[in-house]
C-alpha cells in the first residue's frame, strides 16, 4: 500500500451513486482489482465483495452502509465510498456526498435511468457534486448503451455526453472508442489485464464523428480561449489535451456530464478510472470551504491548504468489533497528527486523538498525519457525532452541518430475557451514534421503547444487527406510523394563567399567545412581541420551553404538534411568587388551549412509490395503489414490456408492501419508497386513529 504523500491536485474523493442492483459495488470491486488492491474480484451474488463486508450486506447483495476505501491509480489517490442504493438507506448517500468532490453515476444498461437513480441524482446536485456517468451491464442481454443515454437525457439531464462509445452489441461488447485520442481500446476477455489499443472499427467511423462533434461542441462552450479557437480552426485544430482540458472544465462546472459504458467487471474499468483521475475535480478546484465562528457568528474561510488552520467534518460513526468507535472525517484545511488534540466546534468539547487510519473497507493502515483534502478516519473519539466540525482548538470554526429526515416508521421492541435488558440499551445506544436517521425513545404512558428509522428494511437490519453484533435477543411490535398533529386556523389568542398559593411562596405565571400555522416542514417558531415589560425577559425562554414541551403530546391523539407559530404578546407576572418554573408551565397551558381552538388536524406520512413491474401486471397493481388510498402520478415506459408506475401513498398502508407486490407479480415486480410528505388524514381514518390512542 502506498505510503507517499500526494498533491492536493492529485487527490480525488468520488462516491459511486446508483439504483439499488445498478452494479456500484461490482465497479467498485473492478475497481479496487485493477489498482492492486486485490487479487480477484469478488462477486456480490458469492458474499465475496470488499466493500460489501457485513453480514447482512453479503446474504443481501446489497450495500447498507456506505465503504470507505482508498485506491492509487496513474499517480492520483482516490478515495472511494461505496454508497447504498436501496432508499431506505439514502441517508449514507446523503452524508457521503457532503464531504465528496466528484461522483460516478452508475446505470444498470438494461434499465437505464430507474427511480433511485433520479434521487441520487438529486442529492448530487443538492450538494453541487461533479459527476461522470457508467452505464454498467451493456454487455449482457437487453444492455443498451444508447437506449440509457437517451434515458439519461429525457430523466436527468441533456448534456450528458459520451467520452467513450462501446464496440460491440450486448454479448459481444469487447472495447469503447475513446472520442477524444481517436482510438479504439478492445479486450479478448473482460478479465484481460490490459486493453489493446487499435484502430476504430470502419463500421462505426459516422457514428464516431457524430458523437465527437457533439462532445467538443458543447465542452468548449464553458472555455472562452478554447471556443474562439475552435471557431477560428474547427474541431479538428484542436489538439487531444485542448479538448480533455474542455471536457475537465464543462464537468467541473457541474452542468455537464461525461458518459462511458461497459461491463463494471471488466478491464473496461480503466476507462472509468482515467475519466475519474481526468475530468473529476481535486480538492483544489472545489476551492474554499466556509464556516461561523461558534462564538461571534462571524463568517470565516478556509482553503485547502495544509498552511491553513486544521478544519475537518464528521460525516460518518460506526463501531468495530477490533477498535471501537471509528470516525470517518474530511479534512478541508490543515492536517491533524496522531496523538494531537482537537475541538469539536459542534459541541464544544476538547478531544484527544488517538489513532487515525487509512480504510481499504474492513481493513485499515495506521498512518501518522491526515493533510488538508483527504479522507480517513480517527479511533476513539468519545462525543463526535454525524455531521461534527471538528477542527484546530486555537482557531474555531464550525461548517454547516448534515440534515437528516424525521423517521416515519416505528416499532416497539422489548428484550426477550433480564440478561438482554443492559445489553439492548447499549446496542441501541451504539447504533444511534452511527445512524442519524435511527431514533430511540421511551413512551411515557406504556413504558415501552420504541424504535424509528426510514422504513421496514431500515428497521429489520437493525434488529437483525443487534442481534449479530451485540448478542441481544428482542421481540419486535408492529410498525406503526408517525403520525403528526398541526392547526388549520390562524389567529387564535389564548390565555396561560398558572397560580398556585399555599403557604409561603406561591407560584405565578400569566401569558398571552397568538398561534398561526406556519408553512410545511418549517417546524416551531417561537416569536416573543411582548412591550412594556409586561413579563421580564428571564421568564422568555422557559415560556418558549413549555410551548415546546407541550408540542410534544398533541391534543387529538397524542401526536407531536408541527409547523406552528407562536406568538407571546402579553401577560403579567407578580413581583415575588413569579418563577420560571410556573411560567413554563404556563406557556404550556396556553399552548394545548391555543390548539384545542385552532381546529387541529391529524397529518400522516405520505410515502412517494415507485414500482417497476412486467406490464401484464400493471392492472393488478394500480388497482392494489387505488384501494391504498393511494394517488397514481405517473406511467412511464423503462424498456419494452416494462412499465415503471409512480403514486402518492398513506404510510400506514404500506406496511408489508415488499411481500404482497411479489406474490401479486410471481416475483417479478419490484418497489421502492420514500416519504414525500405530510398531508392531513381524511376524517374517518383520523377518527380511528384517534379512538385507537385512548385520548
Amino acid at each position: 500500500m502506498a505510503a507517499t504523500k500526494y498533491a492536493l491536485s492529485k487527490i480525488r474523493n468520488i462516491g459511486i451513486i446508483a439504483h439499488i442492483d445498478a452494479g456500484k459495488t461490482t465497479t467498485t470491486e473492478g475497481i479496487l482489482y485493477r489498482t492492486g488492491l486485490k487479487h480477484k474480484i469478488g462477486a456480490v451474488h458469492e458474499g465475496e465483495t470488499t466493500t460489501d463486508w457485513m453480514a447482512q450486506e453479503r446474504e443481501r447483495g446489497i450495500t447498507i452502509v456506505s465503504a470507505a476505501v482508498t485506491a492509487y491509480w496513474k499517480g492520483h489517490q482516490i478515495n472511494i465510498i461505496d454508497t447504498p442504493g436501496h432508499i431506505d438507506f439514502t441517508v449514507e448517500v446523503e452524508r457521503s456526498l457532503r464531504v465528496l468532490d466528484g461522483a460516478v453515476v452508475v446505470f444498470d444498461g438494461k434499465m437505464g435511468v430507474e427511480s433511485q437513480s433520479e434521487t441520487v441524482w438529486r442529492q448530487a446536485t443538492k450538494y453541487g457534486v461533479p459527476r461522470i456517468c457508467f452505464i454498467n451491464k451493456i454487455n449482457q442481454t437487453g444492455g443498451d448503451f444508447y437506449k440509457s443515454l437517451e434515458s439519461i437525457h429525457n430523466r436527468l439531464s441533456k448534456h450528458a455526453f459520451p467520452v467513450h462509445l462501446p464496440i460491440g452489441f450486448e454479448q459481444s461488447v469487447n472495447g469503447v472508442v475513446d472520442l477524444i485520442s481517436m482510438k479504439a481500446y478492445t479486450y479478448k476477455d473482460f478479465s484481460d489485464h490490459e486493453l489493446i489499443e487499435g484502430e476504430i472499427p470502419a463500421d462505426m467511423m459516422d457514428k464516431v464523428k457524430r458523437y465527437r462533434s457533439m462532445l467538443v461542441e458543447n465542452a468548449v462552450a464553458e472555455d472562452e480561449k478554447l471556443l474562439e479557437k475552435y471557431f477560428e480552426v474547427g474541431e479538428d485544430g484542436l489538439t487531444e489535451d485542448e479538448i480533455r482540458q474542455a471536457v475537465r472544465g464543462a464537468v467541473l462546472s457541474g452542468d455537464f456530464f461525461a458518459v462511458t459504458g461497459g461491463d463494471g467487471r471488466g478491464v473496461i474499468v480503466e476507462k472509468v478510472l482515467d475519466m475519474v483521475a481526468d475530468f473529476l475535480p481535486s480538492p483544489e478546484d472545489r476551492g474554499s470551504v466556509w464556516g461561523t465562528h461558534p462564538k461571534t457568528g462571524d463568517e470565516i474561510e478556509r482553503k485547502p491548504s495544509e498552511n491553513e488552520p486544521f478544519t475537518g467534518l464528521a460525516f460518518k460513526i460506526t463501531t468495530d468489533p477490533f477498535v471501537g468507535k471509528l470516525a470517518y472525517f474530511r479534512v478541508y484545511s490543515g492536517k491533524i497528527q496522531a496523538g494531537s488534540y482537537i475541538m469539536n466546534s459542534s459541541t464544544g468539547e476538547k478531544e484527544r486523538v488517538g489513532r487515525l487510519v487509512r480504510l481499504f473497507a474492513d481493513k485499515r493502515e495506521d498512518v501518522t498525519e491526515v493533510g488538508a483534502g483527504d479522507i480517513a478516519a480517527i479511533v476513539g473519539l468519545k462525543g463526535t457525532t454525524t455531521g461534527n466540525t471538528i477542527c484546530d482548538p486555537n482557531n474555531p470554526i464550525v461548517l454547516e452541518s448534515i440534515t437528516f429526515p424525521e423517521p416515519p416508521v416505528s416499532i416497539a421492541i422489548e428484550p426477550r430475557t433480564k440478561s438482554d435488558q443492559e445489553k439492548m440499551s447499549l446496542a441501541l445506544q451504539r447504533l444511534a451514534e452511527e445512524d442519524p436517521t435511527f431514533r430511540i425513545r421511551v413512551d411515557n404512558e406504556t413504558g415501552q421503547t420504541i424504535i424509528s428509522g426510514m422504513g421496514e428494511l431500515h428497521l429489520e437490519i437493525i434488529v437483525d444487527r443487534m442481534k449479530r453484533e451485540f448478542t441481544v435477543e428482542a421481540n419486535v411490535g408492529q410498525p406503526q406510523v408517525a403520525y403528526r398533529e398541526t392547526i388549520r386556523k390562524d389567529g387564535v389568542e389564548v390565555q396561560g394563567k398558572f397560580i398556585r398559593q399555599s403557604g409561603g411562596k406561591g407560584q405565578y405565571g400569566d401569558v398571552w399567545l397568538r398561534l398561526f400555522q406556519n408553512e410545511a416542514g418549517k417546524g416551531f417558531e417561537f416569536i416573543n412581541a411582548v412591550k412594556g415589560g409586561a413579563i421580564p425577559g428571564e421568564y422568555i425562554k422557559p415560556i418558549e420551553q413549555g410551548i415546546k414541551e407541550a408540542m410534544g403530546n398533541g391534543v387529538l391523539a397524542g401526536f407531536p404538534v408541527v409547523d406552528l407559530r407562536a406568538e407571546l404578546y402579553d401577560g403579567s407576572y407578580h413581583e415575588v411568587d413569579s418563577s420560571e418554573m410556573a411560567f413554563k408551565i404556563a406557556g404550556s397551558m396556553a399552548l394545548q388551549e391555543g390548539v384545542k381552538k385552532a381546529n387541529p388536524v391529524l397529518m400522516e406520512p405520505i410515502m412517494k412509490v415507485v414500482v417497476v413491474t412486467p406490464e401484464e401486471f400493471m392492472g393488478d397493481i394500480i388497482g392494489d395503489l387505488n384501494s391504498r388510498r393511494g394517488r397514481i402520478e405517473k406511467m412511464d415506459d423503462l424498456s419494452p414490456g416494462i412499465k415503471e408506475i409512480t403514486a402518492f401513498v398513506p404510510l400506514g398502508e404500506m406496511f408489508g408492501y415488499t411481500t404482497d407486490i411479489r406474490s401479486m407479480t410471481k416475483g417479478r415486480a419490484s418497489s421502492s419508497m420514500e416519504l414525500d410528505h405530510y398531508e392531513d388524514v381524511p376524517r374517518n381514518v383520523a377518527e380511528a386513529i384517534i379512538a385507537k390512542s385512548g385520548k
